[in-house]
């Protein structure tokens, strides 16, 4: 394995350190501020826009794609690394044009979007001037399983008529969101994974109701989690992405380097999680002794590290994968990660909280809100129980019995 980044990347880092540094930190309580003057959980704060407006003076915009003509061009390892850093604030991913669900709604159209609906959609995505949402998940069907779904797009003449309902439909609450992607099944007697087709549906289209916006643990994320109610919905057929049939290949597409993404960024949140904790230590003292005299303290600390930095090279191994020898043969991989990334940041998150006593359950410090995010990364992109079944399916392949069947008569004959 090659980790080495290429001096363009470590540039992008050093750049990208100085603005989170320089920018982001001191706008986290502008923000904060901003929020609570508005008294609206899905506020669009105008420190925002002064964010975006230096990260694109700064040629940090759409980090994110590896194709040049939309973006920075980086490889999975090499945007991994700048994902980790972006990771570390809520707001430094949508300061950069880096954020979800816009990414992979971008991937997708730009794999396989026509030139209209590039124009229409795509290019106002990466200019940063709308949002985007992604409808899969249904709340009558159980949507780790996503054959499941029920949402109906049938064919009338030019148009598709679109009827079913959607939750955790991420972004759709936000001011600026214009589109959803929406995943419905076009021929629920195709192959089961023939099924399913993904269509550009404009959140002003009639017969679609943003219902609520759905809490994690009591919190709002600003940008919402919808559940969206679609009812004689028409768009043009002209609106369909690539082909019916294609929606699960599509998805698959899109969720290898969103897995990335989410991984990086937790553990991004893990590191700065660490240094809030390593910071309480030092400033508390109880019983005549500071924090950081406490043994079993200072053992999540070395715990911490550690789980880290075994979650970031299991990441960087399945990015390095993916840029190598592809997706596919980096599966393993990715689902390991998708399981062992979200867990380590909410271990370290949560002594954290500990570490902080009250106040870490507070809005003072940002562990509490950090917490319930990084816990709906155990659920997004598919729960750990998928990813697991899916790790030991392969693990327990005629290939992988013959790998191992190889190693064993090898070790025996030493």
């Amino acid at each position: 394995m090659d980790f080495q980044l290429s001096a363009r990347t470590l540039e992008l880092q050093g750049r990208l350190w100085s603005f989170m540094l320089d920018s982001v930190a001191p706008a986290e309580k502008v923000y904060a501020e901003q929020m609570r003057a508005s008294g609206d959980p899905h506020h669009y704060p105008a420190v925002i826009d002064e964010l975006k407006s230096k990260a694109r003076a700064l040629g940090l915009w759409n980090l994110f794609h590896p194709d040049e003509r939309y973006g920075a061009g980086l490889t999975n390892l090499e945007y991994a690394t700048l994902c980790e850093i972006l990771g570390r604030s809520p707001i430094a991913q949508e300061a950069t044009n880096c954020s979800a669900p816009d990414t992979g709604n971008m991937e997708v159209l730009s794999m396989f979007g026509t030139e209209e609906q590039k124009r229409t959609y795509l290019q106002p995505l990466l200019e940063g001037t709308i949002r985007s949402a992604f409808a899969m998940t249904e709340p009558a069907v159980a949507s780790s399983d996503a054959t499941n779904i029920s949402t109906r797009i049938e064919r009338d003449g030019d148009e598709y008529v679109i009827n079913g309902r959607k939750w955790w439909t991420s972004s759709a609450m936000h001011p600026h969101c214009k589109v959803l992607i929406l995943m419905g099944k076009t021929d629920p007697t195709a192959d089961r994974h023939r099924q399913q087709s993904q269509i550009l549906v404009p959140l002003d289209t009639p017969g679609v109701t943003v219902l609520r916006s759905l809490p994690v643990f009591g919190y709002h994320d600003r940008e919402g989690h919808g559940e969206v109610d679609f009812d004689d919905v028409r768009v043009p057929v002209g609106n369909l992405i690539a082909q019916e049939g294609d929606g699960f290949a599509i998805s698959q597409a899109r969720l290898g380097p969103g897995r990335i993404h989410h991984c990086m960024r937790a553990i991004g949140a893990a590191e700065r999680a660490l240094e809030l904790m390593v910071a309480r230590m030092k400033s508390r003292t109880t019983f005549g002794q500071p924090l950081s005299a406490r043994s079993n303290l200072r053992d999540w600390v070395a715990e911490s590290r550690v789980e880290i930095e075994m979650a970031r090279l299991l990441t960087l191994k399945a990015a390095w994968m993916m840029d190598t020898v592809g997706n596919r043969e980096a599966r393993m991989e990715i689902s390991a990660i998708k399981v062992v990334a979200p867990q380590v940041a909410l271990k370290v998150i949560d002594r954290a909280i500990q570490v902080h006593g009250g106040g870490g359950l507070s809005d003072d410090f940002p562990l509490a809100e950090m917490y319930a995010y990084n816990r709906t990364l155990r659920l997004a992109d598919g729960p750990d129980e998928v990813h697991r079944e899916s790790l030991a399916r392969q693990e327990l392949s005629a290939d992988r019995a013959a790998q191992h069947e190889a190693l064993a008569v090898a070790g025996r004959e030493q």
